[in-house]
């Protein structure tokens, strides 16, 4: 069996419960002697940590250079194709096929004239000659521009985008209904500036303040053509003035139409307006 321990080498009892409390006197408990304690400097573990990750990372780093440097280098895809998509020779004249006729050749038909493109003056409508802007049925850039809110602006992003040329037409009816009608042209070089264009002028008719304060309705056969019926605008000692619009593209050709009146305008009549000038494009 063991011996047992020492009396110096047994643990010292516990102190009591009361010796525990704040509230215990120096008297029933004596006070220890403060044992000084060597701390060891503040920040010097952390260096040494830093300082193992950073020459772990450099270490490791060599070690895979030094390995992918060994290895043979991996081959890389030929170039050669099996076969070409097109022709080795050229087609005897025989066998080329014919160009496609004007009517089905949207590029001929728009860098033609493109006052041609506009659609024919309804029944009953009569130019409108008080509309000077229009001349012999071309409008230019500087006039289309000013009927936006910033026409300085709206130039020079015109301008950016390579328009080409804008054809109009200026049309009334009656005493106070009239109408408008703009094809504008951007240069085949800019694919997509028709669209962008009408685009952004069909982003903001939602808005009640600036534009119609509605989604509109969509122009049949066109992709994102759409057309729209202003709430009437009413000011104290003026007629009340109504208004519909119509904002669409094909090709390098965006199109507009607006509608003016003092008495309600159907959807009927802008729509009708709208789905003609489409199919003249």
């Amino acid at each position: 069996m063991p011996e047992a321990p020492a009396e110096d080498a047994l643990p010292p009892e516990a102190p009591a419960a009361d010796a525990l409390r704040p509230e215990a006197s120096a008297e029933q408990t004596p006070v220890p002697e403060p044992v000084a304690v060597k701390r060891r400097p503040r920040g010097r573990t952390a260096l040494i940590i830093a300082a193992a990750a950073v020459l772990g990372i450099a270490g490791g780093t060599a070690v895979g250079y030094g390995v992918q440097a060994g290895r043979a280098p991996t081959p890389l895809t030929a170039l050669s194709q099996p076969g070409l998509a097109y022709p080795a020779k050229a087609l005897a004249a025989d066998r080329v096929p014919d160009p496609l006729p004007a009517a089905q050749d949207r590029q001929v038909r728009t860098d033609g004239d493109l006052r041609k493109l506009l659609i024919p003056r309804p029944a009953g409508w009569s130019e409108n000659k008080d509309q000077t802007f229009v001349r012999d049925g071309w409008m230019g850039v500087d006039d289309y521009a000013l009927d936006f809110t910033d026409e300085d602006f709206m130039f020079s992003r015109l301008l950016e985008a390579d328009i080409r040329r804008v054809a109009a037409a200026a049309w009334k009816k009656g005493e106070y209904r009239t109408a408008n009608v703009w094809l504008v042209q951007f240069r085949s070089g800019a694919s997509t500036a028709a669209a962008d264009h009408a685009a952004d002028q069909r982003s903001y008719m939602p808005d009640h303040k600036h534009g119609a304060g509605n989604d509109g309705d969509a122009i049949k056969g066109s992709l994102n053509g759409r057309y729209y019926v202003y709430e009437p605008e009413r000011k104290a000692g003026y007629m009340p003035l109504y208004r519909a619009r119509a904002v669409f593209d094909r090709g390098d050709v965006m199109a507009e139409i607006n509608l003016f009146d003092t008495r309600p305008i159907s959807k009927k009549d802008i729509r009708t307006l709208a789905e003609r000038q489409l199919e003249r494009l």
